[in-house]
Order: structure tokens, then C-alpha cells, then sequence
């Protein structure tokens, strides 16, 4: 057979339709979404990270079977469901339409290459989101595995680079919605590399900031499972750097302090001391704070910190959808609300919130 023509396919702003939207599907789909197109999914069911894109309008989900006119009016045709038949029966209907279809890889039922010898567990830190910036350790980890574990914030366009017959399971925690328990998670683990797999688990920036990477590889020490690390790029300092905020500048602070907002001030789960955060001349980096932004705000000004300090909010790190928002400590939670901003974001407080190169005078960066 002759090798498939290699060619460059112009998406951006172009109405794109996939069929399926399984774990097997988010490859394909993220890497559309980064080329901009108009992503289209069809499918009954589909993984929690396609629920969660489609409830925050980054793509449309009809949640049903393929219409014939669905075709009508896209540029092209993925087939992603997961079932050879189902894709060989969505490749000859865009044939008929004259419609160029990309046709997904199969994934297997994680036998994979399992051989009886022991497994083992790859914990990868995917990045913030853009896939140039996960590790070339993590990218080839991806690609050598038998299983990959994943979830809605790892860098989901990397999982194009999965092997034929590798086995994609999402696991993705969406706030207020679809989860995955982290004991279930932990347990997959255990399972898949007791079976003899290589088994990465794909996640969000790196796997020890607020990643719970500590937690899976306790989990798998304690069942005798072999444990690999591959850090990476945290979006606590990756989402600010490509917003254009430098956590550092040597002019105006001389550090930086990463908390998590995912319980307020007051809430007994949290252990942080927010009075010396008031006082410790340092940039506050929020993550997971969304909901808790206000709370955290009035507990830092009840402590002194100025509530004129400049702050930012930045949505969806990395991706194509990021969004900055800028404002004051004392106003930052109401802009953020006033901009729909949703989960994931962080937020910068402190002066090099208001660096920007382009207007040099709004600050002091000399």
C-alpha cells in the first residue's frame, strides 16, 4: 500500500466534527482545539474532560448518535470512537461526501504488551496544558506505555503520541461534577501494573504542586509497585510567565509563595497562616481559588496587606482559551466572577501582577 499523503489541514475558525468522545477521542480533539477549529462532537456518552470543555462552551457536544447530516457543513471528519467498525462506517460516509476523515487509533483493552513480568508505574508531570511544553522524559513515557491514566487538565493533545493499542483511561475530577475518587485512581495503578504494564499516569503541570503525586506513589510503594518520577512544568509558574507576569523581578519583590485555595480562610481543613502572608513581602501565586478568591482577599487585607495591591487572574494557562484578568486585591474576585471565569486559573497577587513590558511606566522594572 502506498504511504498516506502528508499534508498541513488550515482548521482555524473551520467547524470540525469527531465522532466519539471517549478517552480514545481527547488526543484528537485537543490537538483541534489548538489549531483553533470549531470542534463538533458527536457521541452518546463521552470522557468527564469532554463534559467539562463543553459545559465551559470550548467545544459543542450533541449527545447522541451520528446524523447523516451532520456532515453537511464541516470541513472535516474525525473518527475517534474507540470501535474499528463504527470508524470504517463514519471513513465511508465522509467518502461519500468527498470530506477528508482522520480515522483515531483503536485503543485496546489494556493487554497490550503485558508479558507476566512485573509492571510499573510511570507518575509523569504533563506541563500546564500547551503540549510543547511537556518534558521530552514525559512525552516519551506517553509513548512507550501500555496504560495511561489521565486527567482533564494533563496536556490531552500529547495523547495523540499514544502506541496502537495502548489503553486510555480518564479519570478526570471535574469541581461540581464528574469525579474519579483518588482511591479508584490509586488502585488502577496497582491493578494494571500488577498485570505486568507500563502504566503512566499522565497529569497537569507536575505531579508533587497540589498534584496528589505523593499520594499515588505512597499507594504504590505500600503494594510493592515499582514507581518512576518524571517531573514537570507547574502552571503556578507557567500560567503567570506566559500572561506576562514574571513571579520574580529584581526591583520589586524577592520571592514568591504558592498556596491552594481550595478551602477559604476560617475553614478548618486549612492550615495556612494568612497574617504572615500579609507580611511576607513576597508574590502570592492562588491556585484552586476561584471559588475562594474573595474569602482569601478579605482575610489578607484583615491582616494589612494593601487592598490596593495590584492582582490577576489568569484562566486556562497556556491554552488557546487563556484569559488575563487584572485588577486590585480588594476587586480582583468580583472581576474574575464579572469575567466567567471558571476553574482552572490562578491567580498573582502583588506587585509584579501589574508588570507589563509594554507600558513601562505602570510600574518600577528597572
Amino acid at each position: 500500500m502506498m504511504p498516506a499523503l502528508p499534508a498541513e489541514l488550515d482548521v482555524a475558525g473551520r467547524p470540525v466534527l469527531v465522532v466519539g468522545g471517549g478517552p480514545e477521542a481527547l488526543g484528537r480533539i485537543a490537538q483541534l482545539r489548538g489549531s483553533g477549529a470549531d470542534v463538533i462532537v458527536v457521541a452518546s456518552s463521552v470522557a468527564a474532560a469532554v463534559v467539562d470543555l463543553a459545559d465551559r462552551g470550548l467545544l459543542r457536544w450533541e449527545r447522541r448518535e451520528l446524523l447523516a447530516t451532520d456532515l453537511d457543513d464541516v470541513w472535516l471528519v474525525v473518527a475517534a470512537s474507540g470501535d474499528p467498525g463504527v470508524n470504517r462506517q463514519v471513513r465511508d460516509l465522509a467518502d461519500r461526501r468527498r470530506l477528508f476523515c482522520l480515522v483515531g487509533s483503536d485503543t485496546g483493552d489494556a493487554g497490550g504488551r503485558a508479558t507476566g513480568s512485573a509492571g510499573r508505574v510511570l507518575l509523569v508531570g504533563g506541563g500546564p496544558g500547551d503540549p510543547g511544553l511537556i518534558t521530552v522524559a514525559g512525552l516519551a513515557a506517553v509513548r512507550s506505555a501500555d496504560v495511561v491514566i489521565t486527567d482533564r487538565l494533563a496536556p490531552l493533545a500529547v495523547l495523540a503520541e499514544v502506541r496502537p493499542g495502548a489503553e486510555i483511561i480518564d479519570v478526570a475530577k471535574i469541581p461540581h461534577g464528574r469525579t474519579t475518587p483518588q482511591e479508584r485512581i490509586n488502585d488502577l495503578l496497582i491493578e494494571h501494573a500488577k498485570a505486568g504494564r507500563t502504566v503512566v499516569r499522565l497529569k497537569g503541570g507536575d505531579n508533587f504542586v497540589f498534584g496528589r503525586g505523593g499520594e499515588e506513589w505512597l499507594a504504590c510503594a505500600r503494594a510493592g509497585v515499582e514507581v518512576r518520577i518524571i517531573p514537570g512544568v507547574t502552571s503556578a509558574i507557567a500560567a503567570p510567565a506566559l500572561a506576562g507576569i514574571p513571579l520574580t523581578h529584581r526591583s520589586a519583590n524577592q520571592g514568591f509563595t504558592v498556596i491552594t485555595g481550595h478551602v477559604p480562610p476560617g475553614d478548618a481543613r486549612s492550615t495556612i497562616d494568612y497574617a504572615a502572608l500579609a507580611r511576607s513581602g513576597t508574590a502570592l501565586v492562588v491556585m484552586m481559588g476561584v471559588g475562594t478568591l474573595g474569602a482569601i482577599a478579605t482575610e489578607l487585607i484583615r491582616h494589612g496587606l494593601d487592598p490596593l495591591t495590584p492582582a490577576a487572574t489568569i484562566a486556562d494557562g497556556t491554552l488557546p482559551s487563556q484569559h488575563l484578568v487584572r485588577s486590585t486585591l480588594a476587586e480582583i474576585s468580583a472581576a474574575t466572577a464579572a469575567a466567567g471565569i471558571r476553574p482552572p486559573a490562578v491567580t498573582v497577587i502583588g506587585s509584579v501582577a501589574a508588570f507589563d513590558p509594554t507600558e513601562p511606566n505602570r510600574g518600577s522594572w528597572e
